[in-house]
């Protein structure tokens, strides 16, 4: 079955260029021109993802997004004209799971809608919509994480590290293989922004309780293997 992609773009002519080549890629696509139909057809009925432009009328993308949240965890990937990081930040925090920068290459945005329907697609460990690594549960359908049976809150790209792990769950990860394949794009530059999403998540999921989740293999990388460890 084909995944269902939600466009929500006003420029007209980007939005056709967008269509046929999505459609060419075998996805089923529909689309809105303006912020209001945009969240009216993605809270009707079920979606893979939505590629939303911040910039639209009637309402902009970030309150689109900002509305989405409260109901849905639908993957969202803005596409924006703004390069500044006040502005990527803000769609981040609002909960968006990528952004593109306008203008893009076509290849670029198709291997992140990929990568980012990889992720958070229901897979691995069986069939189940449900990871597991030690006493973390993380619900792939509600995106729901919890440690101990308290709901832990992370933001998308946090979620999407703490699956990539627990899916790899034994397996020493690199920092080169988790920019890869978690940020899903040829990453050019320091690799320390995984080191500080590394730490995000150890803030969240070890304050307060008891074992270590994250280890870290000196010069090598990061690991999930469930119980406690010396390892720092």
């Amino acid at each position: 079955m084909s995944s269902k992609i939600l466009l929500v773009e006003d420029e007209t002519k980007i939005a056709r260029v967008l269509q046929l080549e999505l459609q060419h890629e075998g996805y089923e696509v529909s689309m809105a021109e303006d912020g209001r139909s945009g969240l009216e057809m993605a809270l009707a009925e079920p979606w893979d993802l939505i590629l939303l432009d911040i910039m639209l009328p009637e309402l902009s993308g970030l309150e689109v997004l900002r509305r989405l949240r409260q109901q849905t965890a639908v993957p969202v990937i803005l596409l924006t004209a703004r390069d500044a990081v006040p502005d990527r930040v803000s769609g981040l925090d609002q909960g968006a799971n990528d952004y593109v920068t306008k203008p893009f290459a076509i290849e670029e945005l198709l291997a992140r809608i990929r990568n980012l329907l990889r992720l958070t697609g229901p897979q691995t460990q069986g069939d189940s919509e449900v990871l597991q690594a030690d006493d973390i549960s993380m619900n792939l359908k509600s995106r729901e994480v919890t440690r101990s049976g308290k709901v832990i809150e992370l933001t998308p790209k946090e979620f999407d590290l703490l699956q990539y792990l627990i899916q790899n769950k034994g397996a020493v990860k690199s920092r080169e293989d988790i920019i890869s394949d978690v940020w899903g794009y040829d990453f050019v530059g320091d690799t320390n922004i995984v080191d500080v999403y590394i730490r995000y998540l150890r803030q969240k999921l070890e304050k307060n309780f008891a074992g270590k989740v994250i280890h870290t293999i000196r010069g090598v990388g990061y690991l999930i293997k469930g119980g406690s460890s010396d390892e720092s």
